[in-house]
């Protein structure tokens, strides 16, 4: 269905049953999957607000299969030939909420009103970002992470943590983790690797590195476990950290 107020531009691909609503702008480069949604006024394959961005680039946006884009929501292109911003399948980015040039964004990951995304960040999948939260440029928030609304993430965040105020870590977010029917064994070692590197003086990214080379009974062996260790190999910016004297992890009970 594309409402007849919808601008959809010759070059647009749309997937199968997609929904355009009312005054809707889906530009020449953009490519939508299966049953995207897209209600009024969002502007998908926008130029990205870049200053010397030249509009005569070829590049687009792609957005996966089943994703709901709401009101105002606006998701930038590219900036370099041949390049896309992506957002995955199922995911629901609510009213206002920005996506910028080159950001990657996984499945399943929730963008809450006003959420803004600058040029290059990536999401892991099944992330939530609460209301009015904003990234810098090139951050890397891992899977299954929850960031706290109105948040300032201006440092990677962890996969499976809390983030709130600006570049805190609250804990593990073990109430995602259970909904999402994470092993009960994952999370004990999560919660251990948690303080291993966070609660360890030292490097964070050799903290890290010695916990995956550990072995025996201290091996970390859930894959859950193993990529939030392995995050901390990557990456150009430094990381968000509990604040000193706050829980660090969530201690209940598994």
């Amino acid at each position: 269905m594309i409402h007849p107020t919808a601008i959809v531009e010759p070059g647009a691909k749309l997937g199968a049953d997609c929904e355009i609503h009312a005054y809707a702008v889906i530009k020449s480069n953009a490519e939508l999957g299966d049953r995207v949604v897209v209600h009024p006024f969002a502007v998908i394959g926008g130029d990205p607000q870049f200053l010397k961005f030249d509009p005569a680039t070829p590049s687009g946006v792609r957005v996966g299969h089943d994703t709901v884009i709401r009101e105002h929501v606006t998701i930038n292109r590219a900036i370099h030939a041949g390049q896309y911003t992506v957002v995955g399948a199922h995911c629901f980015l609510m009213a206002t909420s920005h996506v910028a040039h080159d950001c990657a964004i996984a499945d399943g990951v929730v963008l809450a009103n006003a959420v803004l995304l600058a040029g290059h960040v990536t999401v892991g999948e099944n992330t939530f970002l609460g209301g009015s939260a904003t990234v810098h440029q090139f951050v890397r928030i891992g899977e299954g992470a929850m960031v706290g609304g109105a948040a300032r993430i201006s440092r990677d965040l962890a996969p499976y943590t809390m983030t709130a105020e600006r570049d805190e870590v609250a804990g593990l977010n073990v109430v995602g983790l259970k909904r999402r029917g994470v092993p009960r064994e994952a999370i004990r070692e999560l919660k251990a690797a948690f303080h291993h590197v966070y609660g360890t003086p030292g490097n964070i990214r050799t903290l890290a590195a010695q916990a995956l080379g550990l072995s025996g009974d201290h091996a970390f062996r859930t894959p859950e476990a193993r990529r939030f260790l392995e995050f901390f190999s990557s990456g150009k910016r430094s990381f968000a950290r509990p604040v000193r004297g706050r829980a660090a992890a969530d201690e209940a009970e598994v």
